[in-house]
């Protein structure tokens, strides 16, 4: 059964764009990742100042491998050295009980 993952980052407004910026400009490993499913970055659009980053992975194992990779530190930690755009963060994990999808004709 699928797990999602999602890391709610807190960014002040005059950090938003630095910090889409370094998305966009990822390297994309993870997309190369045995079990991963999806990424998606959400942008808060009123009232909060909460950026989700959702990713979906077949098994808790498999997001655990991706987390102690190389890869994982490189894209995290990796590279240069940049001032932090986010003033906190926190990991929220969930298992998907049931999912829907368009109807095809």
């Amino acid at each position: 059964m699928s797990v999602v993952k999602i890391n709610a980052i807190t960014v002040p407004e005059d950090r938003r764009e630095s910090f889409e910026e370094r998305f966009r400009s990822r390297a994309g490993a993870v997309e190369k990742t045995a079990g991963f499913e999806r990424f998606e970055l959400l942008r808060p659009q009123e009232g909060t100042d909460l950026y989700l980053v959702y990713t979906r992975w077949e098994s808790e194992e498999a997001f655990q491998a991706w987390h102690n990779s190389q890869d994982f530190n490189q894209a995290h930690h990796g590279g240069e050295s940049r001032a932090p755009v986010a003033s906190h963060s926190q990991l929220w994990s969930f298992q998907v009980i049931e999912t829907a999808r368009p109807l095809t004709a």
